[in-house]
C-alpha cells in the first residue's frame, strides 16, 4: 500500500525538555551548549543519532524550535536534527520562510556542521544566520558520511545573506560524537 503522508516526532525526554527551557537563551553559547545538550540526551536515551539543533531569534535567543536527529527511529533518512528543528519552526510560525515570520531573523544552531542535504536545505528554510559546533571532520571521524559540500560552502551563504559561525563549543560538541562511536552505535548510512 502507498503511504500518503508522514510524520517525524521528538522523543518524549525532548519535549519535556522544551518545557523546561526558558523562553530565550541570549548568549550564543548558550544555545549550541542546549544543541550539544539535546546530540547527548538523544544518544543517552537511544532515540536517534548523536545531533542537536535549536532555532532560535538572533537578537533576542527566543527559542522557536528544538530538533535531534531522528533518523533510525521514524525510518526516515531526512530526519536530520537540523531539518526536524526547521521544519518544526516552519510549522510553528506557519510559513516555510522563517524569515517572513518574526519581527526579528533567525538563526540555526547545530550541534555539527551541516551535511549536503541540510547545507541544501539552509538557504530555503529563510534563516539569517548559522551557527555550528563540531567540524564535517568530527563527524566523518565517527563514521558518517557527510555528503560532498562546495570547498566555498561558507562563502555561498555569505552571499545569500546568511552569516556563519563554526566550531562554538566545537570540543564539547565532538565529544558526544566520539562518545557515540566508542559506544558502539550504528552508525547509518557509512
Amino acid at each position: 500500500m502507498i503511504r500518503h503522508s508522514f510524520e517525524i516526532t521528538l522523543p518524549q525526554w525532548c519535549i519535556d525538555m522544551a518545557a523546561s527551557l526558558p523562553d530565550a537563551l541570549t548568549a550564543t553559547e548558550d544555545r549550541m551548549a542546549l544543541a550539544i545538550e539535546l546530540s547527548r540526551q538523544n544518544v543517552e536515551n537511544e532515540t536517534g543519532g548523536p545531533f542537536g539543533a535549536v532555532v532560535a531569534g538572533m537578537e533576542s535567543g527566543k527559542i522557536i524550535a528544538l530538533g535531534v536527529n531522528r533518523v533510525e527511529p521514524e525510518t526516515c533518512s531526512s530526519a536530520h536534527a537540523e531539518i526536524v528543528a526547521l521544519s518544526l519552526a516552519q510549522q510553528r510560525l506557519g510559513t516555510w520562510n522563517l524569515a517572513e515570520a518574526v519581527p526579528e531573523p533567525l538563526e540555526l544552531v547545530t550541534s555539527c556542521e551541516p551535511c549536503a542535504m541540510c547545507l541544501g536545505a539552509i538557504p530555503w528554510s529563510g534563516v539569517r544566520r548559522v551557527i555550528c559546533g563540531a567540524t564535517k571532520q568530527h563527524a566523518e571521524e565517527t563514521g558518517f558520511d557527510e555528503g560532498a559540500r562546495d570547498p566555498a560552502w561558507r562563502e555561498i551563504l555569505n552571499r545569500r545573506g546568511i552569516e556563519l559561525q563554526t566550531a562554538v563549543l566545537h570540543e564539547q560538541a565532538a565529544e558526544v560524537l566520539r562518545r557515540y562511536r566508542a559506544s558502539g552505535a550504528r552508525i547509518y548510512n557509512p
